[in-house]
């Protein structure tokens, strides 16, 4: 049977990659969109032509159409828009990050325990296979003893000041949008989680973050990262142990920044390399999360593994000098 997804807002991310992502993925098909903009439900038209158009959320929330919801709405909207649609019998899955606070995270996990649907945060390089394969050889041993890991992910979007990443009130800022990622990409592949924030260096403009250096300590290894909204183009992950190097030089965006691939080199000096040049992560994030909604299959990256990454996101604000307050809102 198809599965059939609908998308709550007409957001450029959706229509560049998860509506493609969730049309073109086998047994999945885009079957609707809330918008009440037609120029922004062009493109998703386009590549879904016989897409049912709501314009707005509750409606497409109460078709019988509709299987699931894809949700890429502003950050702070994304709890209550998750419970509602989960109460409204969907399943959900969310743009990350799924919540502002850790503990916000448990009212979309009683939402999706009452009514038995499955929801999940849309991270989608905890469905690639660079970071199982990364996962694999640092838990075979290939680098000896894991001591330290270094995630950098940086952009500059300085002139685009209508960018949504720039308003406080939505839940904007550097953290929330990629620290998700640095963070993530250490628990995933390290499977710890910090036991404290060592530095927590945090430059402000308008209200939100937009150059973070931060460390942690886990229980086995240190963890050095920055992100920032004001830097050139950069990302990569390195897992450094005592007998080797793995590095991820495209962690974050596979095949856009850059080829996805992890480079081993030992304690000789030799290394090797593997790529993936046709993975497409939000592809299988969206097949991942069809199976485990029709078949209970175990589901790559659980709201109990997004609370981790949450939880060390608000440990970084509380080292930085607080965690931004608590938001609230909703709108259409």
């Amino acid at each position: 049977m198809t599965f059939r997804w609908g998308i709550l807002g007409a957001s450029k991310f959706a229509a560049g990659h998860m509506g493609p992502a969730i049309h073109a993925a086998c047994g999945n098909t885009l079957a609707a969109l809330a918008t009440s903009s037609a120029e922004k439900a062009t493109p998703f038209v386009k590549i879904a032509p016989d897409i049912h158009v709501f314009e707005d959320y509750e409606a497409l929330l109460a078709s019988d159409a509709v299987d699931a919801v894809y949700i890429p709405l502003p950050n702070h909207l994304h709890v209550p828009w998750s419970v509602k649609a989960l109460e409204a019998g969907k399943h959900v899955l969310c743009e990350k990050p799924i919540a502002l606070h850790a503990d916000q995270i448990n009212d979309v996990i009683a939402a999706r325990d009452a009514t038995g649907k499955h929801a999940a945060e849309a991270l989608m390089i905890a469905h690639h296979s660079q970071f199982k394969r990364a996962r694999d050889l640092v838990h075979s041993g290939a680098i000896g003893t894991l001591r330290h890991v270094d995630a950098v992910f940086t952009f500059n979007n300085a002139g685009d000041v209508s960018n949504i990443r720039h308003d406080p009130s939505k839940g904007g800022g550097g953290l929330y949008d990629i620290g998700v990622y640095t963070c993530s990409a250490a628990r995933i592949v390290s499977g710890q989680e910090p036991d404290r924030i060592t530095l927590a260096n945090l430059e402000q403009e308008h209200g939100v973050d937009v150059y973070a250096q931060f460390a942690a300590q886990f229980p086995s290894f240190s963890m050095s990262s920055m992100v920032s909204m004001r830097l050139a183009k950069r990302q990569e992950v390195v897992f450094h142990g005592d007998a080797g190097v793995l590095k991820l030089t495209c962690p974050f965006n596979a095949n856009v920044f850059d080829l996805a691939e992890v480079s081993l080199e030992d304690a000789s000096g030799q290394r090797t390399l593997e790529r993936w040049p046709a993975e497409n992560h939000y592809f299988k994030q969206v097949e991942n999360f069809a199976a485990t909604a029709q078949t209970g299959a175990d589901y790559p990256w659980p709201l109990e593994q997004s609370i981790g990454t949450q939880r060390m996101l608000d440990m970084i604000f509380e080292a930085g000098g607080g965690q931004p307050a608590q938001l609230v809102g909703e709108t259409t």
